[in-house]
């Protein structure tokens, strides 16, 4: 045989490997496909008050809040993360839909509570006895029922239009006290119920209006079960200082609690 020949077909040999080889490592080396556009809303249990490591600012928003870390570990195309504490359905609207576009991909949204008057309620029953705390809980019973249901039908509107094609999870909260505890200080048994009773009455309202507009709701009763307080275990501060930090979810309510029923109900939700 030629040895030039030889020569020739052993060096084309040699340059096939070459590529075959490279192209592998290539394929191998390519970076992880990029998540969809993110972005968190929300009052303060999106925010992460409780949690601590907070950014700065009055929001508090936290890098151990929920929202953070689906970002983290789903490496989203984008992140804007407008929820803030204290934030009422008028606030989102005000305040945190400038980032929602039609290329957002995934949205995730807790608000109402502040509107229910939340603070007000949990105050009035720490400091009053049980007739005063019942009629208040009364009073933000009736406002859940009669005005919430609009307001939260303005807020998830105003995302729809904004973000026509994202995933969009409605957060819900989760109940605060283990029922029938029997070694619970604090709160007499008649407050604890009466308080568990309207935080089932908000997230039945607040998933049924998040059905009604097509989005997923994602229950987290399901994941703070035995981590209430009263439960030995729980994921939820009591009366705490700073004070708005008090019945907020701890850094392990927002990684146990509320992280899988977003990474959960964001598989779940279908693009629109």
């Amino acid at each position: 045989m030629n040895s030039h020949r030889t020569t020739g077909a052993a060096s084309a040999v040699a340059l096939t490997l070459l590529i075959a080889l490279a192209g592998t490592g290539t394929a191998h080396s390519a970076p992880r496909p990029a998540g969809p556009a993110y972005v968190a809303l929300g009052d303060s249990y999106s925010s992460g008050v409780g949690a601590g490591s907070y950014q700065g600012g009055d929001c508090k928003r936290s890098s151990k809040a929920y929202p953070a870390l689906w970002a983290a570990a789903h490496a989203p195309a984008s992140f804007a993360f407008t929820a803030c504490s204290g934030a009422r359905t008028g606030d989102v609207l005000g305040k945190q839909l400038a980032p929602l576009t039609a290329s957002t991909g995934l949205v995730s949204v807790s608000i109402g509570g502040n509107d229910a008057g939340f603070s007000d309620t949990m105050t009035t029953c720490v400091f009053n006895d049980d007739r005063t705390c019942l009629d208040r809980i009364d009073k933000a019973s009736a406002f859940i029922r009669g005005q919430l249901p609009a307001k939260l039908d303005a807020v998830y509107d105003a995302i729809d239009s904004k973000a026509p094609h994202a995933r969009v999870v409605v957060l819900g909260y989760p109940r605060f006290y283990k029922p029938a505890a029997t070694d619970c200080a604090g709160l007499s048994e008649t407050k604890r119920t009466a308080i568990n009773k309207a935080a089932d009455l908000l997230d039945s309202v607040i998933a049924g209006r998040a059905k009604g507009h097509g989005f997923a709701y994602g229950d987290v009763n399901t994941t703070f079960k035995g981590h209430e307080l009263c439960s030995g275990s729980p994921w939820l501060r009591s009366v705490a200082f700073p004070v708005d930090e008090s019945y907020h979810p701890t850094a392990g309510g927002q990684s146990g609690g509320y992280l899988p029923v977003l990474t959960s109900a964001a598989r779940r939700a279908t693009a629109r």
